[in-house]
């Protein structure tokens, strides 16, 4: 089972990934087009959010299962990824003009390298 929890929260980690970039670049391109966040792209921002919850929900149940990763700062990002769309959002006030992509696109941006970082730290120690 654990094996099978390992594979998933990899797999999460390369959606999450790939998810992110094309988010931000999908808001950088409607910042350039002069357009602000419209009903999809808040949608898109909530699937978002939800992927990077399951994401480190999958990684805590890891950790509590006792597989730690090698280095100690993957859990570092483990607890900021799910704050950096909330903090946007806090940030802009839930405003949806151009300016506010441009902040979301950003925050999306820093995201997907904290995944890169994430991802390259995620050697797990075996338990016992």
């Amino acid at each position: 089972m654990a094996d099978f929890v390992v594979h998933l929260h990899e797999g999460l980690g390369s959606t999450s990934l790939y998810y992110f970039l094309i988010l931000s670049v999908w808001g950088y391109v409607r910042f350039f087009r002069k357009q602000g966040i419209d009903s999809a792209y808040w949608g898109m921002l909530v699937i978002a959010e939800l992927l990077i919850l399951a994401e480190c929900l999958l990684g805590a149940y890891l950790w509590l299962g006792g597989y730690r990763p090698m280095r100690s700062i993957h859990i570092l990002y483990g607890l900021i990824l799910p704050l950096m769309i909330p903090a946007a959002y806090l940030y802009t006030r839930g405003r949806s003009s151009r300016g506010e992509i441009l902040i979301y696109s950003t925050a999306t941006i820093i995201t997907v390298g904290l995944i890169v970082r994430a991802i390259y730290t995620a050697q797990y120690a075996l338990p016992g």
